[in-house]
């Protein structure tokens, strides 16, 4: 499977949405209890303010035969808000090829390091991609409900790729 990494189009909200929904309705569901599921992922999405979400960060696309398949993001500050790749196409190389463009935008922005809030679930491919933890968040709300997730980061070497 080849994967190609480019730049967030307001063209990609559903698709990018559908790959949130899927990565936790399906692949987090195994380290998050129903309820918590649900509010992560509600069954329906307002588009145009997730297309506003993705558009008001540096936000990139993983692409297989023209499918999006996932998707991850960069803000200014070095945050990596989302990474998020629908199951179809996990285990693959599409988390590493984001996080490899999110690392390119962030030295390209000067950053010293990139910092982000994993969930359970995503975890242990952050720190594949050599993320460490900084903490255990026990306390993380969303709509209701607490979904624990760690704060980690990335120090930027500018000689070393993810």
């Amino acid at each position: 499977m080849s994967v190609d990494v480019r730049a967030y189009v307001p063209d990609d909200a559903e698709a990018t949405w559908e790959s949130y929904f899927r990565a936790i309705r399906d692949t987090a569901s195994k380290d998050y209890s129903p309820a918590q599921i649900a509010a992560w992922a509600p069954a329906s999405a307002d588009l145009v303010e997730w297309n506003e979400r993705r558009s008001a960060a540096h936000t990139f696309v993983a692409v297989v035969d023209e499918r999006v398949v996932g998707f991850s993001d960069v803000t200014d500050d070095g945050l990596l808000d989302m990474l998020f790749v629908h199951p179809d196409a996990g285990g693959r190389g599409a988390a590493r090829a984001l996080v490899g463009a999110v690392v390119a935008k962030a030295r390209e922005l000067g950053l010293a390091e990139l910092h982000t809030h994993a969930s359970r679930t995503a975890r242990p491919a952050f720190e594949r991609l050599g993320f460490e933890v900084e903490r255990a968040n026990d306390q993380n709300w969303i709509r209701g409900e607490n979904l624990p997730n760690y704060d980690m980061r990335l120090t930027l070497d500018y000689g070393v790729s993810p």
